[in-house]
């Protein structure tokens, strides 16, 4: 279990949303004091798959979702648990029974 992040402080965030699946999954990207950059962001009930880059390590801070990483594994997280996904590779996420909250830390 991760310390579930409710407030920041100190930080720039970019007013234009990272806009997915027509809507469904929102996000706005953020930095730290330091400039690095971390998102926090939404996902509408539904399924949505997502390719990355840097390895990803996101902390779910509202509702539930369940994971399905490229290796097949698949896990279910509420708010105040996280998941990490490896660089270059691939994941997809659904969100059942409401939306989803998160903040995605890039590692």
């Amino acid at each position: 279990m991760s310390e579930t992040p409710s407030k920041f402080d100190n930080v720039m965030v970019d007013a234009k949303a990272n806009v997915y699946f027509d809507g469904k999954v929102v996000s706005h990207s953020a930095y730290d004091m330091k400039g690095k950059k971390f998102t926090l962001g939404l996902i509408y009930p539904g399924t949505y798959r997502f390719n990355t880059g840097a390895p990803e390590r996101m902390v779910i801070t509202a509702g539930a979702c369940r994971v399905v990483q490229a290796s097949g594994a698949m896990t279910s997280h509420k708010a105040g648990e996280e998941f990490r996904i490896p660089g270059n590779s691939a994941f997809t996420i659904t969100a059942e029974g409401g939306i989803c909250e998160y903040v995605c830390y890039f590692e």
